[in-house]
């Protein structure tokens, strides 16, 4: 058995603890290996946040299609919003079809009433504002208004095609 159906029978297997499993799932990222996928989406939406760090560029290394559409639905459900800033991040550097419409919902939904999980909301007036889609100015606009994102809504207006 090769290292890389190691890595994967760590992942398959009962028993493993979550740093093996991450482990193992970086590992076969980093060699393109797809048995990374699931493992990663899992600790993309972790509660550790280095995990979910350590996830999305894992997952950004492993180009897996997939990726976008997992993020994107990561970074919509409503009961996981605390746990959003790395899918968040992870489809605006992934620059996916779901990106501009998923980032622009979130926030939209943020701004629109409390809790409003202003590290997430940040991370999507940042990632509207790389991703530089005139689509995301309505909700930008909006943000511009409140002070904890003012700022960063400014700087992503700014980085929008002219109107």
């Amino acid at each position: 058995m090769d290292r890389l159906d190691e890595y994967a029978r760590t992942l398959s297997e009962p028993g493993h603890p979550v740093d093996a499993q991450q482990r193992a799932a970086c590992a076969l990222a980093e060699a393109g290996d797809a048995r990374a996928f699931e493992t990663l989406v899992f600790l993309l939406n972790y509660r550790d946040p280095a995990r979910g760090e350590a996830a999305a560029a894992a997952l950004l290394r492993l180009g897996d299609p997939r990726t976008a559409r997992a993020a994107a639905a990561l970074a919509a459900n409503e009961l996981r919003t605390a746990y959003a800033l790395h899918p968040v991040r992870l489809l605006a550097a992934l620059r996916a079809p779901e990106s501009v419409p998923t980032l622009t919902a979130l926030l939209a939904r943020l701004l629109a009433g409390p809790p409003h999980h202003w590290p997430v909301a940040r991370a999507c007036a940042e990632g509207l504002g790389q991703l530089g889609d005139a689509r995301a100015r309505p909700v930008l606009e909006q943000a511009a208004a409140r002070p904890p994102l003012a700022e960063l809504a400014a700087a992503a207006l700014a980085a929008l095609p002219p109107a």
